[in-house]
């Protein structure tokens, strides 16, 4: 069952790389903004104190699935090693 799940996540590895470097940005801006709320004007800190959980979300949602495209190739590799050989 974990196989599959595995599977299943990482059988997109491209979208999960821009989901991740999506996060990555959003989180950038989500500091900024935090930032920029510190030195200027307190609305952009809420913003950016909205922002920052979906970028983090999303940038965990994409190395999860960047994890499991590499897990699911080592145990595809691992189960292609158990097989005798011809």
């Amino acid at each position: 069952m974990l196989k599959s799940v595995i599977h299943r996540l990482g059988e997109t590895p491209q979208r999960s790389l821009r989901c991740f470097q999506l996060g990555l940005l959003l989180f950038a801006i989500s500091v900024g903004l935090i930032y920029g709320g510190a030195i200027h004007w307190i609305g952009w800190q809420m913003a950016g104190l909205v922002l920052l959980p979906v970028a983090l979300c999303f940038a965990a949602w994409g190395y999860i699935g960047i994890l499991a495209n590499r897990l699911s190739h080592f145990f595809y590799r691992m189960e292609q090693n158990k097989k005798p050989m011809d």
